[in-house]
């Protein structure tokens, strides 16, 4: 059992033979074809011309599997060995499918020109370890085919993906983007921050101890985010609403909600009353821009109406809690 969890369990690059270079090659390749298919898959429902793009990828990565398998044949014999890449050490792996699903445009496309700068790599530093001259040739003319398969998927991507295409893919997933996490986090953000106010300096003045308002503010906001997020993950299954993940969208909105109360609550860590509370102040007054800013941003929210509403709500919540505190 321990050998499993042990580097030695696997075999180091140097150790592979020419034939086992040539195997781990070939399977490399089909691994990257179902990759590339799975891609496909995820984004053809939201993006029907990339998936295309992926799915011709994944024709060139069989074409050069089926090129690859030929060429073993007539140097090896028809038995291949079988080793991936899971079996080399230090050898670079790639992600399960079930980690793969759901991941955003930008991502899949970061993640496919780190797949063929890899699969570069790994038959340039292949050719270094090699000494029979047909085998370095062979090894050489897949690192160029690799180098190559940028310049394939730029081509790909201008046929299926033109660029008033490609700018609409990119208004969809930075709108999936928003509906997903944005909306959900603001929302909990705007909560956190502002419902929590009144209690937090209403305890404060009340009391004028500073660890149980602390408390008293730490109390409110895990509760408000435990609440925010699963009232965001129940009430919509984003199935129809378009709006994502229920598990993403109540992350976002209950951590969010903690953090917007936390941000004026650990402040009364600090004994001093006034000093606490002039930095719980201060933390209100940025917690408050923050929310404007990101309205604005990706909301679409003109900047000084968002200042307006956040800040007069704000301020209506504030005077309630410290009138309450010294009721």
């Amino acid at each position: 059992m321990l050998g499993r969890l042990l580097p030695a369990s696997k075999r180091s690059f140097d150790s592979l033979s020419e034939e086992e270079i040539l195997a781990l090659a070939i399977t490399s390749e089909e691994e990257d074809s179902r990759i590339y298919l799975a891609y496909a898959d995820s984004l053809r429902e939201q993006y029907p011309s990339s998936a295309k793009v992926f799915e011709d990828m994944a024709e060139v990565e069989q074409t050069h599997r089926n090129m690859l398998i030929e060429m073993f044949r007539s140097r090896f014999g028809e038995r291949i060995p079988l080793i991936r890449r899971e079996h080399v050490r230090g050898f670079y792996e790639r992600k399960p499918d079930w980690l793969r699903k759901n991941l955003p445009l930008e991502t899949v496309r970061a993640e496919t020109e780190a797949m063929e700068q890899q699969a570069a790599r790994f038959y340039r530093e292949a050719t270094k370890r090699v000494s029979d001259a047909s085998t370095r040739k062979l090894l050489g003319d897949l690192a160029l085919a690799e180098e190559g398969h940028e310049d394939i998927a730029r081509l790909l991507s201008e046929k299926h993906v033109p660029e008033d295409v490609k700018s609409e893919e990119d208004q969809t997933a930075r709108r999936q983007f928003i509906l997903t996490y944005v909306q959900p986090g603001l929302a909990g953000l705007m909560d956190g921050s502002v419902s929590t106010l009144a209690p937090i300096f209403a305890a404060a003045f009340a009391t004028g101890d500073t660890w149980s308002t602390f408390l008293i503010g730490l109390s409110a906001s895990v509760g408000a985010g435990i609440s925010m997020g699963f009232t965001e993950a129940a009430h919509d299954d984003g199935k129809i609403s378009g709006r994502g993940s229920p598990v993403k969208r109540g992350l976002a909105s209950g951590i969010m909600t903690a953090i917007g109360g936390l941000g004026h609550a650990l402040p009364y860590l600090i004994p001093h009353f006034w000093t606490a509370t002039t930095v719980a102040a201060i933390v209100v007054f940025f917690e408050l821009w923050a929310i404007a800013f990101i309205q604005n941003r990706y909301m679409e929210t003109p900047f000084l109406r968002a200042v307006f509403q956040v800040v007069f709500g704000g301020s209506l919540v504030l005077a309630a809690g410290i009138l309450i505190g010294n009721g």
